[in-house]
């Protein structure tokens, strides 16, 4: 195993915002790091003199100083004194009505700067959302991103050049894509080298949150009905989600289906997008459709964890690859996402809306010799015009007009980088 670090993006989020009052909260699915990513800051913090603790409800003797918040504030006195301090708190998600303890805490004007980790139950998510109002701002851990992946595995040679490794490295580029796609982005998965040590870890994963979040943090009692479902949206990535027919073929209500889709999107397996539409009578249902957080997850609930060998399936793969890395570029801007269906069965992958701006996204894995654009791209600009639309290749770059519409080629790496992409965009 590969002991070096994997540098996360999110780090220097979270140095900036050490200084300012608000609960520094950072959420997201297991075993992304937010534990290993807390003990950086913490060495950080060390560094530089300052005084700190770490408190995990991991550890049977760190959980009992939570039993009363009179009790937790004694403890930090002792550790800390009444001096401007740092308090870090993993799993948290453990504490019950973790919200409104953590709230009379946050209360008490205390010297401390709190940063607390959580994975995602519902239980946090939800009600420590509604207690802390006003009082926390969460940061979203993801699993390591292509970019983070592609640094790591180049010793960080290229960190601010990724652009120009990308562009004249094209064929390790593609490699590292395809090894991306096949084996996700989980910390531990990236750092071991072996694929039968992958495919151990991500088991470890998979049956992990299955037994813990599912079993006993959701208290879902058909767990085979449950993991079926993770199979059933995981062979059908981009596809419109048909509660009747999931129902019918897994052998339960509707309404646990919609309860288990819930369940998934709040502990960040699943992401949902929903349909595009101005004419609701012309264009297709409210059915949404669903992508996974980790392709390395996606692909091991299919028995194709480092072994995706057909080109479908890489599209698919690919399709929620660049899902995901749309979602990452503009998670704290006002863009909207959605996809487009109609009843003609003519779709568009993706549509951002940026106020009055639609740009459509498809994602193709494949090699183009000429720029080529489909019958449903072709239907959406017919019908709404817009100004610009991307489609996302493995290495084709070209570009077209269609009526005042600019079509852009691009190869994947060119949206990794954010200038460029944001010039593609506004372009």
């Amino acid at each position: 195993m590969n002991n070096k670090l994997i540098k996360r993006r999110l780090f220097q989020e979270l140095k900036e915002h050490l200084n300012k009052k608000e609960i520094s909260f950072i959420i997201g699915p297991r075993q992304v790091g937010k534990t290993t990513l807390m003990r950086a800051l913490q060495e950080e913090m060390e560094n530089k003199g300052k005084k700190n603790v770490f408190l995990s409800f991991d550890f049977e003797e760190d959980a009992k100083f939570f039993n009363s918040q009179n009790f937790f504030i004694k403890k930090l006195e002792l550790e800390l004194g009444k001096n401007k301090s740092y308090v870090f708190i993993d799993e948290i998600q453990r504490k019950k009505d973790a919200g409104i303890f953590l709230k009379g805490i946050y209360d008490l004007n205390l010297p401390y700067k709190f940063i607390i980790s959580g994975s995602g139950s519902v239980e946090l998510k939800e009600k420590v959302h509604e207690s802390l109002t006003g009082r926390k701002r969460f940061f979203k851990m993801n699993p390591v991103s292509f970019n983070e992946f592609v640094n790591f595995r180049t010793d960080y040679q290229y960190e601010n050049r990724l652009f120009d490794y990308y562009s004249l490295e094209k064929n390790r580029t593609l490699a590292f894509l395809e090894e991306y796609l096949n084996f996700g982005g989980y910390p531990r998965v990236v750092l071991e080298k072996g694929t039968e040590e992958k495919l151990r870890i991500v088991a470890e994963i998979y049956h992990s949150y299955i037994e813990k979040d599912v079993s006993r943090l959701l208290k879902v009692e058909k767990i085979d009905a449950f993991t079926s479902l993770v199979k059933v949206l995981a062979g059908q990535i981009g596809s419109l989600t048909n509660h009747s027919e999931i129902a019918n073929t897994l052998n339960i209500s509707q309404a646990t289906v919609k309860n288990y889709l819930w369940y998934l999107e709040k502990t960040f397996i699943i992401k949902k997008l929903t349909p595009y539409f101005k004419n609701i009578r012309k264009e297709i249902t409210k059915s949404p459709v669903f992508y996974f957080y980790d392709l390395g997850l996606r692909n091991y609930a299919l028995n194709l964890f480092g072994n995706l060998n057909r080109l479908d399936e890489m599209g698919f793969v690919f399709e929620n690859f660049v899902f995901n890395q749309l979602k990452e570029k503009y998670s704290l801007s006002n863009a909207s996402f959605h996809f487009w269906r109609t009843q003609e069965k003519a779709e568009v992958d993706f549509v951002i809306s940026l106020g009055q701006k639609i740009i459509p996204i498809e994602a193709k894995y494949k090699s183009f010799k000429k720029p080529v654009i489909e019958r449903s791209l072709r239907s959406f600009i017919n019908k709404y015009q817009p100004k610009k639309a991307l489609i996302i290749t493995k290495d084709f770059k070209s570009q077209l007009k269609i009526a005042e519409t600019k079509v852009e080629f691009i190869p994947f790496w060119e949206m990794m980088i954010d200038d460029k992409f944001e010039l593609l965009i506004k372009g």
